[in-house]
């Protein structure tokens, strides 16, 4: 039976790479890369020697057919992005749907690894037993919807930002809920890694760099009965 290994690869610090991770890398019969060139990078940095293809948001159902046929002729592939967990807010999981369509006996495998997400949930100092992953927002349609609902969920939420976008993020977040704290972490585990407690109302206000990927965490907030 062919497999398909979702493998996490660094999303800064090249260490974060795990030992299974790099052994699946060199074993497999094909790696789709997001960007061959960023894991043409990575694989030469661990020593490895593997054929690539890519696929990523843009690829076209022809190229999803060709993985399906890959796999169809027992063919084991491994998906990577340029950074992180393949299928977590990325297109990954919309291939894994259709592979599983098409062939449901195909076994797939997570090799788990360096995560954005998990990551500034353990160190953001609030409550992670239950917490809602947003993602990033729609930049229109819906967006002024989700934002209210944001300000009414009562959990830990974890949002993605750009920083070309982040400013703009965090007006909106201060105009529904401007006393709820917040963490604001950039670049994790990359040189210029940074990170911004307090107030999503101070934090609005505060100089944030708009260089870099953000991920912002606000607080777990119980809802005053009236």
């Amino acid at each position: 039976m062919s497999t398909l290994y979702l493998v996490a690869t660094p999303i800064g610090n090249m260490e974060d790479i795990t030992l299974r991770a790099i052994r699946i890398l060199g074993e497999v019969d094909v790696v789709l890369a997001e960007d061959t060139r960023v894991t043409g990078g990575l694989l030469k940095r661990h020593g490895i020697e593997a054929k690539m293809k890519s696929y990523h948001q843009r690829s076209k159902d022809s190229a999803t057919q060709e993985i399906i046929d890959l796999l169809e002729e027992g063919k084991n592939l491994a998906l990577v992005t340029d950074a992180g967990t393949p299928g977590v807010a990325d297109p990954g999981n919309e291939l894994i749907q259709k592979i599983l369509e098409a062939l449901p006996d195909t076994r797939i495998e997570p090799i788990p690894g360096a995560s954005s997400l998990t990551s500034a949930l353990s160190v953001c100092g609030f409550p992670t037993n239950e917490f809602v992953f947003l993602g990033f927002l729609p930049h229109k349609k819906g967006r002024m919807t989700l934002l209210n609902e944001i300000a009414e969920i009562e959990r830990t939420v974890v949002l993605f930002e750009s920083p070309h976008r982040i400013r703009k993020l965090m007006n909106e977040l201060a105009e529904r809920m401007p006393e709820r704290k917040c963490a604001i972490f950039r670049e994790i585990t990359k040189l210029h890694e940074s990170s911004y407690r307090g107030t999503v109302a101070t934090l609005a206000s505060a100089e944030l760099d708009e260089r870099g990927e953000y991920v912002v965490v606000l607080a777990h907030e119980r809802k005053k009965k009236n």
